[in-house]
């Protein structure tokens, strides 16, 4: 049973491989960046979102595909900002693959667009296994989760083209060892970026939206 487990995982895995590197290839040809971003549940990633969105919203023409296991609240948010928003709501799943991406950017104008946000369900655990056509991958660790979550949730932090350690506002009342963080990712992850940022007070959040310009440049 093990075995066949296994073998069925990997059959999965690759169809969703194959149908990402047909996504991206979609993407390309329009010269779009799609950038997906994941996190444990409430630590920011509609917020770093909105937050981008307000900075380049004059510059890139910028839609957002948003993952939940039910609701549209994030997706309300990001509409009522008068930037396209595709709801994906996965009925208990724990994370998105790539058809339900493929579906979601069959409902948008691509011809209008320069850069697309996926924000995937919230857990640290198997999002990342699934590759979703996006170019690059952005992980949010919030300062109250701590800094030990590379050691439990690896795959995350490997994945990851940037690790955003969200909620520095907060800093002072949780023991979390910012000085040593960037090392135990570049332990992990050697090619990852370390941002430290504060998606309700801005602090940071213009070295992010660099990086998201510069990566644009060579799209």
């Amino acid at each position: 049973m093990g075995v066949r487990t296994l073998t069925i995982r990997e059959n999965i895995l690759a169809a969703n491989r194959e149908k990402a590197e047909s996504i991206r290839q979609l993407l390309d040809s329009r010269r779009i960046l799609m950038v997906n971003i994941m996190s444990s549940p409430g630590s920011g990633k509609t917020s770093l979102i909105m937050q981008t969105i307000n900075r380049l919203r004059d510059k890139y023409r910028i839609a957002v595909i948003e993952g939940d296991v039910a609701s549209s609240i994030d997706t309300d948010k990001i509409i009522r900002q008068n930037v396209p928003a595709v709801q994906i709501n996965t009925g208990g799943g724990c994370h998105l693959h790539a058809q339900m991406i493929k579906q979601a950017l069959d409902k948008l104008d691509l011809d209008g667009i320069d850069l697309i946000f996926i924000e995937n369900v919230g857990n640290l655990i198997c999002t990342a296994d699934f590759d979703l056509g996006a170019h690059k991958n952005a992980v949010i660790l919030s300062i109250p989760e701590g800094d030990d979550k590379p050691f439990k949730y690896p795959v995350m932090f490997v994945e990851a083209d940037v690790v955003l350690v969200n909620k520095v506002d907060v800093m002072p009342h949780f023991d979390f060892k910012l000085d040593g963080f960037p090392a135990i990712i570049g332990g992990l992850n050697p090619s990852a970026r370390v941002f430290t940022i504060s998606a309700k007070t801005g602090e940071g959040i213009d070295d992010w939206v660099s990086w998201i310009e510069a990566t644009l440049t060579r799209t």
